[in-house]
């Protein structure tokens, strides 16, 4: 049976194109950048541990030198002695030992006595050495004598045989004694600065 109604068509639906999500992640938190205060907090905890530890190595450091003994001082005129008897050994060399000799009492009178001896020339020294109480007028003589020795065998080849040098030798050893300082008191002496006894005088 023929039917004239016309065919209803339907369009058929497209199909769906729904974007695939496979590909896809999550929004990231951003990244946090630390600003200067950051940068000045991290500097200051690292100079903090740093001066820690140093105070910790001065503390170990002082408390181990507590237990060592202290350093032996010696003074002036034994460091004289000692190094006017290494000078022997320079008796047949005479400018090494007048150098020997020379410098070390000039040192020795600047430790003992604060003349500025090994910074200035002889004549400069002995012309300070004038207004100087500290040595007797003969002292300054045989040291002003003994200084010029020394020069002419330094700076004008002066060839003095041993026994000359053995006479200085002599003198240097004479001056360091007459000038060491006198030495201490037993603990409870005193100081004998009675007046000597008057002499009557006769008639």
């Amino acid at each position: 049976m023929n039917t004239n109604s016309s065919a209803l068509i339907l369009p058929s639906s497209p199909t769906s194109t729904a974007p695939a999500t496979n590909g896809l992640h999550d929004i990231k938190a951003p990244v946090e950048i630390p600003n200067g205060w950051a940068w000045l907090g991290w500097t200051l905890g690292a100079l903090t541990v740093a001066a820690i530890a140093y105070w910790a190595w001065r503390y170990w450091q002082k408390r181990r030198a507590q237990g060592l003994p202290p350093e032996k001082i010696i003074p002036p005129h034994d460091r004289a002695r000692l190094r006017l008897r290494e000078a022997e050994a320079l008796l047949d060399q005479p400018k090494p030992f007048c150098i020997s000799v020379s410098d070390t009492i000039r040192v020795y009178l600047e430790e003992r006595f604060e003349l500025h001896a090994p910074e200035r020339t002889t004549e400069e020294f002995l012309y300070e050495l004038q207004s100087s109480h500290e040595l007797t007028p003969p002292q300054k003589e045989t040291l002003g004598e003994f200084l010029g020795v020394c020069d002419l065998v330094k700076f004008a080849r002066h060839e003095p045989v041993v026994a000359e040098l053995q006479a200085m030798l002599q003198v240097a050893n004479r001056l360091v004694n007459e000038t060491e300082p006198p030495p201490p008191l037993a603990p409870g002496a005193q100081a004998n600065t009675a007046a000597p006894p008057q002499v009557a005088a006769s008639n």
